[in-house]
Parts: C-alpha cells; structure tokens; sequence
C-alpha cells in the first residue's frame, strides 16, 4: 500500500496535526477531508506506521493563548 504523506486527513496529516495541537496519540484518517467526511479509526500496520511518523516528525505546537 502506498500512503498518501500530504493527503489531507491522510494517517500522515493527521498524526502530524494531533501532535502540533497538543492531542493525544490516536491513529485515524478520514475518508476525503478532515472533518468533511468519516473518520476511521486505523489497523493497518502501514498506516498506523505513516500516523507514527506524522505525529513524531511534527516540530512545531500551537501556542495556546
């Protein structure tokens, strides 16, 4: 399987936006976009692997005000 690294709501995208807004390690996707569309919880060892590295990669954090 190929995962889609820049898919937004992709395993990628979404691992990478949990980390930066401060959540909690919980690998999913979305079918289409973020939010606009089902949110699946992931069992796929490759996806979850592109969620790892999406939320581990992501150096930057929301700076809550």
């Amino acid at each position: 399987m190929n995962i889609e690294h820049s898919r937004h709501g992709g395993a990628y995208d979404r691992g990478s936006a949990d980390r930066y807004y401060g959540r909690g390690f919980d690998p999913h996707k979305y079918a289409a976009g973020t939010y606009s569309s089902e949110r699946i919880a992931l069992t796929d060892p490759e996806e979850i692997a592109a969620y790892a590295a999406g939320y581990e990669q992501e150096q930057d954090r929301k700076m809550w005000e």
